[in-house]
């Protein structure tokens, strides 16, 4: 099971957390069509160096840059590169920071200019489950409680979620043990503590839920080519319910 983490180990994470927060209010803002991911990365790096902090993003397992920049049918892990955003593209930005060797992780994904309807209610329902994993995140409560509310919310709207990655705790690495599953059945798996730190990151495809990896090794995208959703917070449990600790 995971860490149990102590007060002042989450006033740590906040730290971070907080850093994170500050790049997605900076990257949304510059999202625009005509930007490019790699001016994006630029945009999250300038906040990392302005407050202080690392990028747990940037050489991790070689990746090249603070952020992951996947748009439309692009699940999560795209490399920023010169591709311009069009009008009418979504995109999804993932990013962390550490602070005091404590780790913040935290996705969203926007649209770009003026986007059709199926496209924003895409968004807005991966948001929503992942609204509903958080509320689950309970002392005594099961981490299957989280994965059933992501795919119960998901599915009712018509789409599925992502199988082959996960959610994961989080402390002083960016992924610790146990994973979080987007999918679950309530009352099964470990039992959730006051103290325990999750990334939960529900990943929306339009579709099919099945993937693809692409030849660069990182991108990984639909199977089907719909388009797909990414959102995510790192929430500690406390004796008074969740917190978010990736929010400004």
């Amino acid at each position: 099971m995971s860490v149990r983490r102590t007060k002042d180990e989450i006033a740590k994470m906040r730290r971070a957390g907080r850093v994170v927060a500050e790049m997605h209010e900076s990257i949304r803002a510059a999202i625009r069509p005509g930007v490019s991911t790699a001016e994006l990365d630029r945009v999250g790096r300038e906040v990392i160096d302005r407050r202080g902090a690392r990028s747990n993003f940037l050489g991790y397992h070689g990746f090249p840059a603070v952020i992951c920049a996947s748009p439309n049918e692009m699940i999560v892990h795209g490399i920023p590169d010169r591709r311009r955003l069009d009008d009418g593209d979504i995109i999804s930005i993932d990013c962390g920071a550490i602070v005091a060797g404590y780790h913040g992780d935290a996705a969203f994904t926007a649209p770009v200019g003026e986007v059709d309807a199926e496209a924003l209610r895409l968004i807005e329902v991966a948001e929503a489950s992942l609204r509903a994993g958080i509320a689950e995140m309970v002392d005594g409560n099961r981490l299957g409680d989280i994965g059933h509310a992501v795919q119960r919310v998901v599915e009712a709207a018509g789409f599925s979620v992502v199988r082959e990655y996960v959610g994961h705790a989080i402390g002083t690495a960016m992924h610790e043990k146990p994973d979080v599953p987007n999918y679950g059945r309530r009352g099964q798996g470990a039992k959730l503590r006051v103290g325990n730190v999750f990334a939960v990151e529900p990943m929306v495809n339009a579709a099919g839920p099945d993937t693809d990896l692409l030849d660069d090794g990182w991108s990984v995208v639909t199977a089907d080519g719909s388009l797909s959703a990414h959102c995510e917070h790192t929430i500690a449990i406390t004796e008074h319910g969740p917190e978010i600790l990736t929010l400004p």
